[in-house]
């Protein structure tokens, strides 16, 4: 039997003509959306089942929202069982919903209320939400799409605003505005769909060239994407048009980056009263069993990273630095995974930040975090108050 909430029953705030109880107080509600029409579905679906497990429900009270590939946003079971990966395959939203109808967020920024609608029915409101945890990875979601959907509905929401959003997504950008503020980038450079389009030889000669400078091996990507999708590392010019292939089917717009020799290591900043504070690091050792750290390595075979870092006090000190100064740069709110390269000569490099880090149960945020000594239950708390102090609009 399906445990979805019934769009038929009164939602939590249907009753509000009745009178409370003396001393009732309602909890805030958190609406946890998931899912989406990017690539990076079905991460967003472990995501979300790992945060319904730990979200507090004496403290919140919380209503599943899941957008399924296709883009409708559907009334989901809170059912986090049923959102894991099985037989090496991608759960999604499709699997915790049985119902047709569409939830719709509201447009009036004096109305929070969510409302459920089907084909022929009478609409059916489920409550008033007070703050979204946004839980979608990649395009229409984590790119700054939703953020500006829910600054015009007035709802707060858990992570960076729009133009933060925007640059964590966006590689090209981000790069640009990380050497703006100072921040050592790698050599890359940007190939963009019509630049392809018009004339595929022209873009070969340009990246062979870059590799010439750089050298060999290129790592082809998605410019706006994540989890590793659409990635290819080139060895050679032979290897180029299947690559750029790969990362199209993704995104048409390309950023191919030359090697870096060094150790990779990462760094979780989380908003707090007083401001943001960087995490202990933690280290992803070389991938034996995979060309690089690509999907299959993070997800479906578990590579593990190493929490702490091996690192000296004064190599700590300095990528917590370095991540702070990123999420800083790039106006971000609430948290950031920051992504470097440690240089054999022993300069820090950033790679890239992620607006919004995966929660699952081997995800590097929250395993940083827990070795800091905030727990998953506590970061998820620290990150929904955080949400609920900011206002929307400009600030």
């Amino acid at each position: 039997m399906s445990n979805l909430p019934s769009p038929q029953s009164p939602g939590p705030d249907e009753s509000a003509d009745r009178p409370a109880p003396s001393g009732y107080v309602r909890k805030p509600r958190v609406a946890v959306v998931f899912g989406g029409r990017s690539s990076e579905h079905g991460v967003s679906v472990v995501t979300a089942a790992s945060l319904l497990r730990a979200i507090d429900r004496t403290k919140y009270d919380v209503l599943p929202i899941g957008i399924t590939t296709e883009g409708r946003w559907a009334l989901t079971a809170d059912a986090p069982d049923r959102m894991a990966i099985a037989d090496r395959t991608m759960p999604t939203v499709e699997q915790v919903t049985d119902q047709e109808g569409i939830v719709v967020l509201p447009v009036d920024p004096a109305n929070r209320e969510v409302v459920y609608t089907e084909t022929g029915a009478v609409p059916k409101a489920l409550g008033e939400v007070d703050v979204v945890f946004p839980l979608l990875h990649g395009p229409y979601g984590e790119d700054g799409t939703l953020q500006g959907l829910l600054e015009l509905s007035g709802v707060p929401y858990v992570g960076a605003g729009v133009l933060a959003s925007a640059v964590g997504m966006d590689k090209e950008y981000m790069k640009r505005i990380f050497t703006s503020f100072g921040l050592a980038v790698g050599p890359y450079t940007v190939v963009r769909p019509r630049e392809w389009e018009q004339d595929p030889g022209a873009v070969r000669d340009r990246l062979t060239g870059f590799a010439a400078e750089h050298g060999w091996p290129l790592f082809v990507k998605p410019a706006r994407g994540g989890s590793s999708f659409g990635i290819s590392k080139v060895e050679g010019p032979d290897g180029l048009d299947a690559a750029i292939a790969e990362a199209r089917r993704h995104d048409p717009k390309l950023v191919v980056e030359a090697l870096l020799s060094g150790r990779e290591i990462e760094c979780g900043v989380l908003e707090f009263e007083d401001g943001p504070r960087a995490s202990v690091p933690a280290e992803i050792p070389p991938v034996t069993t995979h060309a690089f750290y690509d999907f299959e390595a993070k997800y479906i075979d578990s590579a593990e990273g190493v929490v702490p870092a091996p690192l000296t006090p004064d190599q700590t000190a300095e990528v917590q630095r370095l991540a702070v100064a990123a999420f800083e740069a790039a106006s971000c709110e609430g948290l950031v995974r920051a992504d470097f390269f440690l240089l054999d000569s022993g300069e820090f490099v950033i790679n890239e930040i992620n607006t919004m880090p995966g929660f699952t149960p081997i995800s590097m945020y929250p395993r940083m975090w827990q070795e800091s000594g905030v727990g998953y239950p506590e970061l998820v708390d620290r990150l929904i108050q955080a949400a609920l102090r900011r206002s929307t609009g400009l600030r």
